[in-house]
């Protein structure tokens, strides 16, 4: 009797440490549970706020940029403005008119002028035309000159591109009646204004003073 008593006792004790131990892991679960439950919050708020200072910059960065760009597309709108205007004050003249203003602003003897006359002149016409002996254009020239002897001329013909081949033509011609002249140093002459030509880029110019060149153009 005594001995199962005694083994009656031992099974109760194994099944209270039992139950104790069980307590005890459910407990250990239970705080390593709420543990990684308070690390993942805090993960999350730390990434949250993570996530709040990257908006916060790229917002500032975009900001910036969009400034940026605003400023550049007004500097750019001013240019285009300005390159219109300049465009616009000679949109009422033809490119000929310009040509001839540009071409006497750059080479043009005396530019205190009362008018500028403009003569066209056919390819095979005289350089000298009281010569007989003279040598021939071999292209169409223009010539623009003062109502003045003293205003000077300029002979040239256009290439089209910005260009200008420049003939050293005088305005007036004296007479080579005398003896002493030999009878081919007109056709000698001529011919080498001709050849000596000079090829001459045309500068733009300030457009006031091409329209008021443009204001006293004759052209004949």
């Amino acid at each position: 009797m005594k001995k199962i008593t005694m083994i009656f006792c031992c099974n109760v004790a194994l099944l209270l440490l039992v139950g104790c131990a069980n307590d005890t892991n459910e407990e250990s679960e239970k705080d390593i549970s709420e543990n990684d439950s308070a690390l993942e919050s805090e993960d999350e708020s730390n990434l949250d706020e993570e996530g709040d200072e990257s908006k916060s910059t790229t917002g500032s960065g975009e900001s910036a940029t969009g400034d940026s760009n605003d400023t550049s597309s007004q500097e750019t709108s001013n240019e285009d403005s300005n390159n219109t205007s300049e465009e616009d004050l000679l949109s009422e003249y033809s490119a000929a008119e310009i040509e001839y203003a540009r071409v006497w602003l750059q080479l043009g003897p005396n530019q205190d002028l009362d008018e500028l006359n403009v003569r066209h002149i056919p390819a095979g016409e005289q350089i000298n035309p009281n010569d007989d002996t003279s040598a021939t254009y071999p292209e169409d020239v223009i010539q623009l000159a003062g109502s003045r002897l003293v205003d000077g001329s300029v002979t040239y013909s256009g290439n089209g591109d910005g260009t200008i081949n420049v003939y050293n033509v005088p305005l007036r011609w004296d007479s080579n009646d005398s003896a002493d002249v030999d009878e081919d140093f007109m056709k000698e002459y001529t011919e080498g204004i001709i050849e000596d030509a000079e090829l001459v880029y045309v500068d733009p110019n300030d457009d006031e003073e091409i329209i008021e060149l443009i204001d006293i153009m004759k052209i004949h």
